[in-house]
């Protein structure tokens, strides 16, 4: 179901541009089709957000995207996930290869780097760095585990 919400909103935006009434007819097709499953998953992922390759939304019920959000490739968005904005024009850009837990919230302007992975119930208001985690209620970020310094061991 969570392929189909993406699915019309990549076939609206392929012919979003294009003049003359089939493609007037097509656009209206897929905004249909969109509105459709945004019903029945209880999502909605705005027409106009930019949507990298191989986005997977395993549990898209409750997903908020908004309409001018920026996802890369290779993402995977759990349930109740909110990627919205704070401000008139600043809405959240999430890099490639991110992991976003269920219940989690991107607002405002950030970055979200590459790698990144997005805790459960995370409230994301600022920047996340490649490859980092962000935890908590207001996020704060964690660093790789291998940038992090080795424990020593007692002797």
């Amino acid at each position: 179901m969570g392929t189909a919400v993406i699915r019309s909103v990549r076939a609206y935006k392929r012919y979003e541009d294009k003049p003359g009434l089939i493609n007037k007819l097509i656009r209206k097709y897929w905004r249909l089709s969109h509105f459709f499953w945004s019903v029945v998953t209880s999502s909605h992922v705005g027409l106009g957000a930019t949507i990298g390759q191989r986005v997977s939304l395993p549990h898209p019920i409750g997903v908020v995207v908004h309409e001018n959000s920026i996802i890369g490739d290779d993402c995977m968005i759990m349930q109740q996930v909110t990627i919205g904005q704070l401000d008139s024009h600043d809405v959240p850009v999430v890099g490639a290869r991110v992991y976003i837990g269920a219940g989690a919230k991107i607002l405002g302007k950030v970055k979200i780097g590459d790698g990144a992975r997005i805790g459960a119930n995370a409230v994301v208001l600022q920047d996340v760095a490649d490859g980092w985690t962000a935890i908590g209620v207001p996020a704060r970020s964690i660093p790789p585990s291998e940038a992090r310094p080795q424990e020593r061991k007692q002797a």
